[in-house]
């Protein structure tokens, strides 16, 4: 009786526990009434790297013939396409919105579309197989499978994405499919526009780090300061790595 009463104390101070830990990871929406905004632009200004070889290997009919794939989609001066932006560590702030909690990845001529994207922690990723042939969709979570999903043809699969993070997902039918999805904790999140900018608003006044992440090149971070009302304009500047950023550089395409 005594083991089977210490046995229930321990179950429920593990659940307390778990129960302490979730809260505090939690997001609260609070009133933003007085937040400001970040606007600016991510760049990269450094030598652009060579275009990468995409070689399909079967099924030439959907998926096509070989062709160069640029690592950074580059605009004037230096801009980024479809780089991701987002706050670290926010605890509080606006509510999220509904409608950034769906998001569409299709499999079309053998790629995946779209290649990058974000919605928040929770958010649902709907998949579907527009092409006429087998696909599947293997996320990974750095080196941890989360999914792996075989895709017919006008199949659909849905996906809740339940921890923040960066999420890869590959084909294992066409080793050269590859899309990237980030999951963020925080309603604070972008993603770049074709001129590299974003805007980020109702974030409350304070010190943030915010990050940019493309990837080419990985992640770079940022302190960033955010007054009542006002609106704080950033440039956040993407480097070249001199070593491969572990997770971040597709391979060049090989068929499976």
């Amino acid at each position: 009786m005594r083991d089977s009463t210490l046995g229930r104390s321990l179950l429920a101070a593990l659940a307390a526990c778990a129960v302490s830990g979730a809260s505090a990871r939690a997001y609260d929406v609070v009133a933003a009434s007085d937040g400001g905004t970040i606007t600016g632009k991510v760049v990269f200004r450094d030598t652009p790297p060579h275009a990468k070889k995409v070689i399909p290997t079967k099924n030439s009919d959907v998926c096509g013939g070989m062709r160069e794939e640029a690592e950074i989609a580059l605009g004037e001066g230096g801009s980024v396409q479809n780089a991701v932006v987002y706050l670290k560590a926010v605890k509080a702030g606006k509510a999220w919105n509904d409608a950034s909690k769906h998001a569409l990845l299709d499999n079309k001529g053998c790629e995946y579309i779209p290649r990058v994207q974000a919605l928040p922690v929770g958010g649902t990723l709907e998949i579907v197989n527009s092409d006429p042939l087998l696909h599947n969709v293997h996320g990974f979570k750095g080196a941890d499978t989360i999914f792996n999903n075989a895709m017919w043809k006008d199949k659909k699969a849905e996906k809740v994405m339940d921890a923040p993070g960066l999420v890869k997902l590959d084909c294992d039918v066409h080793g050269w499919m590859r899309a990237w999805v980030y999951v963020a904790e925080n309603p604070y999140f972008a993603m770049t526009a074709k001129d590299g900018s974003f805007t980020i608003a109702d974030v409350p006044p304070g010190d943030y780090t915010l990050v940019s992440w493309q990837e080419y090149t990985g992640a770079v971070e940022m302190p960033v300061t955010v007054k009542a009302k006002e609106t704080a304009t950033v440039t956040s500047e993407l480097k070249k790595q001199e070593t491969p950023v572990a997770g971040a550089t597709p391979q060049a395409g090989v068929g499976g």
